[in-house]
């Protein structure tokens, strides 16, 4: 499937990116009221801050397909993974700043969004559980880190600024505490400021692969951007680290 990359390597550790893709089929883009809304809430250069994981041994999945046609990192039932607050569906029909994405009238329906998760979202997640799967073979622990971005101010979906490292962990059921408390050390070392468990507490993503008794621990890292992302580069690095000393494949 030329839309998902699996770059496989050994190391205990898999990156996700469930929406850095900017591709739209033709056959989802019809009815969409602009191009540029369609992408505005792209994880924006998040492919790129972790591009130095393939030198650390991280295997990562990443899917090309635009976050508009099908969000791979909510809950397929439908089910808010934040109740009561403002949110995205599974298939958007607005962007975060409630801005319509489609038409009137011609937002997706029942049978649409059953294809499109059929098409991309099912096999994104059967890709992640396979190298979960296959890396566990090898090592009895195992972190899935899903590097996301977004932007710091966004008044429709929290109040003020977001702080530059977000942590989620699912209020600590996708991961353990010590791998938890090992990113924040290395957060707390640098000038950026960091919250745990905040407006953000981790998507689907880490809350359906994250299996701690299993071996599996899941944590999800939103990068807060002003205009850009902060120069975190070299804390990402050694956020990643961590989590390879903790699951046992580090230096």
């Amino acid at each position: 499937m030329a839309w998902l990359t699996v770059a496989r390597r050994d190391a205990p550790l898999v990156l996700s990116m469930p929406h850095t893709g900017l591709e739209i089929p033709p056959q989802y883009s019809r009815h969409l009221r602009s191009p540029w809304l369609a992408r505005k809430d792209t994880d924006w250069w998040i492919d790129e801050l972790y591009d130095f994981g393939a030198s650390l041994g991280a295997t990562i999945v990443r899917t090309a397909i635009s976050r508009t046609v099908i969000d791979v990192n909510r809950d397929p039932s439908g089910r808010s993974l934040y109740p009561g607050q403002a949110t995205t569906e599974l298939c958007p029909t607005t962007t975060f700043d409630g801005e319509p994405l489609y038409e009137d009238g011609l937002e997706p329906g029942a049978g649409e969004i059953a294809t499109r998760r059929a098409s991309f979202f099912d096999p994104y997640h059967a890709a992640i559980a396979q190298e979960l799967a296959r890396l566990r073979e090898t090592h009895a622990t195992v972190v899935l880190y899903d590097c996301h971005s977004i932007r710091a101010r966004i008044p429709r979906l929290f109040g003020g600024k977001l702080p530059d490292f977000n942590i989620g962990t699912y209020e600590g059921k996708s991961c353990s505490q010590q791998l938890t408390s090992a990113i924040e050390t290395v957060c707390d070392s640098t000038e950026y400021s960091r919250v745990t468990d905040g407006r953000f507490k981790g998507g689907y993503t880490i809350r359906h692969h994250g299996q701690p008794a299993q071996g599996v621990h899941a944590v999800q890292m939103e990068l807060a951007c002003s205009g850009g992302c902060p120069p975190v580069e070299p804390a990402l690095r050694r956020i990643l680290e961590a989590c390879l000393t903790f699951a046992g494949g580090g230096p």
